[in-house]
């Protein structure tokens, strides 16, 4: 049920409402930030916009972290030393991380018009798309209209049986129980009546068998509605919910060009200031400030790096891993929440069959296979030439785990088999892929922190707090987990109450 709710933050908006700013800082005061993914090129360029000294390290050769876009001639190397070329056509790209920003994340888009990252429209609900059940009508896909077409429809005849049948008497008035059985009438297509069957009208919502043409053309014929039961029981109904879940509805946006485009125009922001290539190994803190121990992400020598102060933006997947001063209760946080598994896979076709064959523009098709969903780009539409896909999108299941497991050649390999069981063409289109097991990813170790109501209760204060000179921020240190908004809004949190208590902090002691 969309993540558990987002990890059981219930997958609210964004709570920023305005401009960001932090005060004058202390004349001299340093600050050092671990990680220079959204959250920390947050804090680095709020930080050193108020006046402090900042130096940013980081682990890859780019900037973004999780902010990812793979484009050909990249490569990745995974945990267990599998190497990954994409080879991808120029202009084609695949975003293994966050691909969508819902219109109500309001820090983050606000960053974008501030940096003039140019944005398009996310397609999430596209009704001509595919839901798939293996085990429901033959393992035939069938539209995402026709199923919530016939599902609505369904369920109004039903109830407006009810209706006619007293059921509701005692909760509906005479005159109320005419104004719904119309409202049924209308929502649903059902006829004079009350009953959902085959005719002009359902198919207005559903689709037509033959749809309308010119001069002597066939006339419009009406579509056969899917059995009642069949439906029922396909649980394809599931799918129906999740574009009308907050988080999903329209507008959501993508960067044109990739995700990465943001964490580019942040990088952009902090020229000079992000040294790249840079493993942190140890974090260490005294009264007088802290030092940070690191080598050459390739290995090399160890180096130390001081400063009076520290953001650390590192997953705790990786965090929980290091050496770190700090007390009893933030290092118990640290430990105390997992990382979720969920493997990405970008596919390359030799053409965009989806739109040629299938009119599918953009969105999201689902299926009970392993690949979950399969997303279509939505931009470049009706380009000729080959054109990339999101073949598969697993989270949070044993599924995740098993294809984590694989080799990168496997996971593309059965990405290709079972998506042709929704798209017929797969086996013959398929020109080639990449995938990500989030679990191996070197920086990260896993997709997003994984809390518990729980957890949350003991531990999220004690995450939160200033540590001595340390503060923590990420998208783990947050109500919006795994969104990069909640990446963003931590950071600004942090640094507010950090600056907060940097200024009033005696002069000699900061």
């Amino acid at each position: 049920m969309y993540q558990a709710m987002t990890a059981l933050s219930v997958a609210g908006e964004s709570t920023w409402r305005g401009e960001f700013a932090l005060g004058q800082a202390p004349k001299g005061s340093t600050v050092l930030v671990l990680g220079a993914g959204l959250a920390g090129m947050t804090a680095a360029y709020e930080l050193r916009n108020a006046g402090y000294k900042v130096r940013v390290l980081e682990y890859n050769a780019r900037a973004g972290g999780r902010c990812w876009t793979i484009r050909g001639g990249d490569r990745y190397t995974e945990l267990g030393g599998e190497v990954q070329e994409c080879q991808f056509d120029e202009g084609l790209y695949f975003n293994p991380g966050p691909w969508r920003i819902p219109y109500h994340h309001y820090a983050l888009l606000d960053y974008c018009k501030k940096f003039e990252v140019k944005l398009e429209p996310f397609v999430q609900v596209n009704h001509n798309a595919w839901v798939h059940n293996s085990q429901a009508f033959a393992g035939k896909p069938q539209r995402y209209r026709e199923v919530q077409a016939d599902y609505q429809g369904h369920i109004a005849e039903l109830l407006s049986k009810a209706v006619n049948q007293g059921a509701l008497d005692q909760d509906v008035t005479a005159e109320d129980r005419q104004k719904l059985l119309e409202s049924l009438r209308v929502w649903a297509g059902l006829d004079a009546d009350n009953l959902y069957r085959t005719s002009p009208a359902t198919s207005l919502r559903r689709g037509f068998a033959v749809d309308a043409g010119g001069g002597l053309m066939p006339a419009a014929q009406p579509s056969a509605v899917m059995d009642r039961q069949a439906l029922l029981h396909s649980g394809m109904w599931l799918y129906l919910m999740v574009g009308q879940l907050h988080e999903f509805q329209t507008t959501l946006f993508q960067p044109v060009g990739g995700m990465d485009m943001i964490a580019r125009a942040f990088a952009k922001q902090l020229d000079g200031l992000i040294e790249f290539n840079t493993k942190v190994t140890r974090i260490q803190q005294s009264d007088q400030g802290v030092t940070v121990t690191c080598e050459n992400s390739q290995g090399g020598p160890s180096r130390q790096v001081k400063a009076d102060w520290c953001v650390c933006t590192l997953p705790l997947s990786i965090l929980s891993q290091l050496p770190v001063e700090c007390s009893p209760a933030m290092q118990a946080a640290i430990r105390a929440v997992p990382y979720n598994a969920s493997v990405k896979i970008g596919l390359q076709f030799k053409r965009r069959f989806w739109e040629q064959d299938e009119q599918i523009y953009g969105g999201v098709s689902y299926t009970d296979s392993p690949m979950q969903q399969i997303g279509y780009p939505n931009c470049d539409y009706g380009s000729r030439g080959k054109g990339v896909l999101l073949g598969g999108y697993l989270w949070e299941n044993n599924n995740a785990f098993e294809f984590t497991a694989m080799s990168p050649a496997e996971r593309i390999k059965k990405a290709v088999e079972y998506g042709a069981q929704v798209h017929a063409q797969y086996p013959a289109e398929f020109d080639n892929g990449i995938a990500v097991g989030w679990h191996r990813v070197p920086w990260s170790n896993g997709c997003y922190g994984a809390w518990t109501e729980a957890s949350r209760a003991t531990h999220y204060t004690s995450l939160c707090q200033i540590d001595g000179r340390l503060v923590l921020a990420g998208e783990h240190a947050s109500q919006l987990p795994a969104w990069q908004e909640g990446a963003v809004l931590s950071a600004q949190d942090a640094i507010t109450r950090l600056h907060a208590h940097i200024v009033a902090r005696p002069a000699a002691d900061v």
